[in-house]
Order: C-alpha cells, then structure tokens, then sequence
C-alpha cells in the first residue's frame, strides 16, 4: 500500500498551471492538474484510454468537443480517449483536477509540469 496527502500535490504558479504526479503504475496514472484563475490546459486527445476527472478545488470551464460546461468542486467527469478535451479557470480561485487515465497513452502524458 502506498499513502499521499493530495495537498502536497496541489502546487500552484503564478506563470502556468501545474502537473503533479500522484502514481504511476501498469499503464495507468494519476495526478493532480493546478489552475491560477485565468490559466488553461490546451485542447487535447488521449487515445486509447478513459479519462476520469474529480473537481476538487475551485471550478471552471471544461471543453469536450467544442461543448463548455461549468463544472465544480464536487463535480465527477468522464471524458473518452478520442473525445478532445480542454480546461479553463474561469473561477476567482485556485482550482485543482484529480486525474486518473487507465491508460496511459504514451510517455509525455507521464511528466510533471
């Protein structure tokens, strides 16, 4: 069994969002994804796998194919692999995504950021 404290994962900057790896482990990942207000990740596809995604701070605007949805804390969402797939803080404070994709497309969805 391994233990970590999700805030020590919660890291935020003020220049981009941020990418902190919780585990990684038989092709699948989990990590956290930290937004200032205003900050945004790109649009983007991660093949071949499930992406599942809990609001746990703040909330924003999530985009899956071209759709805006308001979405958080709280909020639960499953995007698939082929499905295009933004974020934006549109909130006034920080927000934090807990990610979990059961597959592991290929090595650079791996790094932190």
């Amino acid at each position: 069994m391994e233990i970590k404290r999700l805030e020590a994962h919660q890291q935020f900057q003020e220049e981009r969002f941020t990418k902190k790896v919780l585990f990684q482990a038989d092709g699948s990942i989990i990590f956290t994804l930290n937004f200032m207000p205003g900050q945004q990740l790109p649009v983007h596809r991660h093949p071949g796998s499930q992406v599942y995604v809990l609001v746990v701070q703040g909330g924003g605007t999530m985009i899956v194919d071209g759709v805006e949805t308001e979405v958080r804390q709280g909020d639960c969402v499953r995007c698939g692999g082929e499905e295009s797939f933004a974020f934006a803080n549109t909130g006034q404070e920080p927000a934090t995504l807990y990610v979990n994709l059961n597959k592991i497309p290929d090595e650079r969805f791996a790094l932190e950021v």
